[in-house]
Parts: C-alpha cells; sequence; structure tokens
C-alpha cells in the first residue's frame, strides 16, 4: 500500500503561482530556480515551447512528491512477544557500606557489589518488564514496570546509601511490589528482593506482606548479601570476624518465606554467587504476551526526486543553450 508521511507538504503545489509578480529584489524572501518560475510578467523571454513550461511544473510536483516521503507499507507481520514481570527491591540501608566483599579482585562495601552484579543482570532481561523498589526506613517505587531496562539501570545507579533511611523494612518492599503486580491483570510476578539484614522498620512484617504475596500469586526469590568472615588486620594480629550476623539470624525466615511462595533464597558470598540467580530466573517459563504487529515500509522518495532533478537539468540546459 502506497503512503505518504508528510502529505500536508502537498499544500505547497500552487506555490509558485501565488508568489508575487514584482521584481527579484522584492522577492528574496522565497526565491525558486529560476527554471520552476512562471515566465510570465517577469520581464523575461518566455520559453520557446509550452513544453517546457509543463516540465517545470512537473519537476516542482516531484520535489514536493519527494519531500512527502512517499512509503510503500507492506503487509502487517504478527510479533510474538514473550517474557517475564520481574520487580526487584534492592536494600538500601546503612549496613550494606559494610565493605566484605570481593568484585575483580578489590573489597568493596555491599551496595557496589550488588549494584555491579544487577546492571548486568538488568542488562540481560531482553524481553522482560522490569522494576525497581528502594527500601530502607520505608519502601519507595523508583521505577514502575517497564520494557526500558536501560532507564531502570540508570535508576539503580543513582541510587545512593541513606537515601531513604537507615533501617530495614522488608515487609514493606514485598507489600509494595504486591500492590504493583495487582495493578496488572497478566502477569509472571516475580519478586526479586536483596537484603543484608532482618526486617526492623516499616508497617508490615515480612510473614504479612508475605500472606499477600501467596494469595496475589507473586513468587518470591530473596538474595542475602553479605559475608560469612571477613578479617581485619590490628594493634594485636589479624582478627576474623562475622560482619553478617544480622543475616545469619534472617536466613531462616527468608528462606521460608521464599519457599512458600514458590521462590528460593540465595546467599550470596560474592558476585559468582550473586549471578547464580540468573539461571533460576532463565528457567522460568516466560509470560506470552499480547500479540503486537509491525508494517515493513520502503522509502521510495528517491524515485521522484531524481526525477525532479532531471527535469530541473533540462529545464536549466534548455534556457542556457535555446
Amino acid at each position: 500500500m502506497l503512503s505518504l508521511a508528510l502529505p500536508w507538504v502537498l499544500l505547497l503545489l500552487p506555490l509558485p503561482w501565488l508568489l508575487p509578480r514584482a521584481r527579484a529584489a522584492r522577492a528574496r524572501a522565497l526565491m525558486l530556480p529560476q527554471a520552476l518560475m512562471p515566465s510570465e510578467g517577469l520581464g523575461q523571454a518566455p520559453l520557446p515551447h509550452p513544453l517546457w513550461r509543463y516540465l517545470a511544473a512537473l519537476a516542482w510536483l516531484l520535489l514536493l512528491l519527494a519531500a512527502s516521503r512517499p512509503l510503500w507499507v507492506g503487509e502487517p507481520v504478527p510479533l510474538k512477544r514473550e517474557g517475564r514481570d520481574l520487580m526487584v527491591a534492592v536494600d538500601l540501608s546503612g549496613s550494606m557500606q559494610i565493605e566484605d566483599m570481593e568484585l575483580n579482585g578489590r573489597v568493596v562495601d555491599r551496595f557496589t557489589l550488588v549494584r555491579h552484579v544487577l546492571s548486568d543482570f538488568i542488562e540481560r532481561r531482553d524481553g522482560d518488564r522490569l522494576g525497581l523498589i528502594l527500601f530502607a526506613d520505608q519502601a519507595y517505587l523508583q521505577a514502575p514496570l517497564t520494557f526500558d531496562r536501560f532507564a531502570v539501570s540508570r535508576f539503580l545507579q543513582e541510587a545512593q546509601l541513606g537515601l531513604v533511611g537507615q533501617q530495614t523494612a522488608i515487609g514493606d518492599a514485598i507489600a509494595l511490589g504486591v500492590k504493583r503486580f495487582s495493578e496488572l491483570e497478566q502477569s509472571s510476578r516475580v519478586l526479586v528482593l536483596l537484603t543484608d539484614g532482618e526486617n526492623n522498620a516499616g508497617r508490615f512484617s515480612p510473614a504479612q506482606a508475605t500472606a499477600l504475596a501467596r494469595q496475589a500469586g507473586v513468587r518470591l526469590y530473596t538474595v542475602g548479601v553479605g559475608s560469612a568472615e571477613v578479617r581485619r588486620r590490628g594493634l594485636l594480629g589479624t582478627r576474623t570476624l562475622n560482619p553478617s550476623t544480622d543475616l545469619d539470624r534472617a536466613e531462616s525466615e527468608l528462606t521460608q518465606l521464599s519457599e512458600s511462595t514458590g521462590g528460593r533464597y540465595f546467599r550470596a558470598h560474592d558476585a559468582d554467587q550473586l549471578m547464580a540467580i540468573y539461571q533460576e530466573l532463565d528457567a522460568l517459563e516466560p509470560l506470552a504476551r499480547d500479540d503486537t504487529q509491525w508494517r515493513p515500509e520502503t522509502e521510495l522518495y528517491h524515485w521522484p526526486l531524481g526525477g525532479a532533478l532531471l527535469l530541473l537539468l533540462a529545464c536549466l540546459l534548455r534556457r542556457a543553450y535555446g
């Protein structure tokens, strides 16, 4: 099917005949090629034959046709989309600044590792719809579910520790994720929650929020982030400390909460273990979304443009050499 992307350009067709017939000095606002200007009343010798005037008019028509971007639109091609709806909740509490994780041979804090690994995780989620929740004293929706995974990654990179407080509202984060999923008629409803400690803030307890998740069909995956031991040098030598005592106490509850919704709990001592969630989520059956259609378009402007240039060249040569 033939179509014009800019059909309004054709409204300029009578422009050469509507221009004032004054001298060239008074027509500087808009000048057309001399071959396309009507010759009557301009003090110039008319073209030797009316055919050349018709060719000049045809050249102007072809120029406008090229400017209107003619397209050949093909038959609709159905595009099937499959993917998952993933809401990611990230802990921004004060304990996430503990430096007990290793990344590329250097020791970094927990949030730096989470942000690094999650950025790669988000980039791989082609076809999935992602959302981002940040939580500490309370939970906040940073990015609604969207196919724009690059925007979600940017929001994650811009997040800062202490942005929403110092404590850990795990229950509120789960409840907020459930609420966002409940607004969708059809969704795979997977919530991935990354934390490094126990719930100690918020209006909802993790048990209450998880009960809501089960009712709404939300599958919860929890990821505990924190090293089991870290060595500190002091005046009396090297000491081995456990920086994740809060997480150790919370592991049993996080495991129970996840499994009650059909999900799993992961413990991430380092980047490799944090990446293990990839395979688990990739194994989930994707959701078949509504089919979309795409109509292939072929640009045709070069044909009228080439014809206009040839006619214009012929008119100019005729005037130059008689």
